[in-house]
């Protein structure tokens, strides 16, 4: 049975022992979305009550770029957070102003292998800006066709889309319109003997 590797370091004249992990990968997200708008600012306001209808406004929110890792797994929103917690998330975020429209979306699709049919990943793409769902749909999915036409068609099929968008006209100074995929946990891999495995 492969042990895991334990280091002694120094920190401080204090010595420690220490095990060395991976990158942590993104495991069970769950899909939300919403709106807010604020006559006073954005950050705090509009952006805020965004957060608030989507039910993650006690969280931190920290934004990745538009990758799924292969093992992520949709889940159902939870129904409450730790007062402070890190949210890691993909988002789509527009603001905009009185008599503007706030429209934000997200679409994404899973690669898979064609000879294996072996699940790889996921591409992710977002829309943030003024124009009606319809349109903001259309722009999403040329965008998810280039992203999979630069470096992907050859070995995997995207298979899978989903499309998820939220717009309204802005009624106060400012407003906003958030879809996020938001994840909930981590896998994180820790050195073995010879190997990294993966604790899920």
């Amino acid at each position: 049975m492969n042990q895991t590797r334990t280091k002694q370091i120094f920190l401080n004249n204090t010595q420690l022992s220490a095990i060395t992990i991976g990158q942590r990968i993104p495991k069970d997200y769950f899909i939300t979305t919403g709106v807010g708008e604020s006559d006073i600012t954005v950050h705090a306001g509009s952006y805020h009550l965004a957060l608030k209808d989507a039910g993650i406004e006690n969280c931190n929110i920290m934004v990745y770029s538009s990758i799924l890792p292969g093992v992520a797994t949709e889940v159902e929103h939870p129904r409450q957070f730790v007062h402070g917690a890190v949210m890691e998330t993909i988002m789509a975020t527009a603001t905009s102003q009185k008599g503007d429209k706030a429209t934000a979306g997200i679409i994404f699709g899973w690669l898979y292998n064609k000879e294996t049919n072996e699940r790889f990943g996921g591409l992710v793409c977002e829309y943030n800006g003024n124009i009606s769902e319809e349109e903001a749909s259309a722009s999403l999915n040329l965008s998810l066709q280039e992203l999979y036409n630069n470096g992907y068609s050859e070995k995997y099929e995207l298979r899978d889309l989903q499309l998820i968008t939220r717009s309204f006209v802005v009624e106060k100074k400012f407003g906003t319109a958030i879809v996020a995929i938001c994840f909930k946990n981590h896998i994180i891999p820790i050195e073995q003997q010879g190997f990294l495995q993966i604790n899920q």
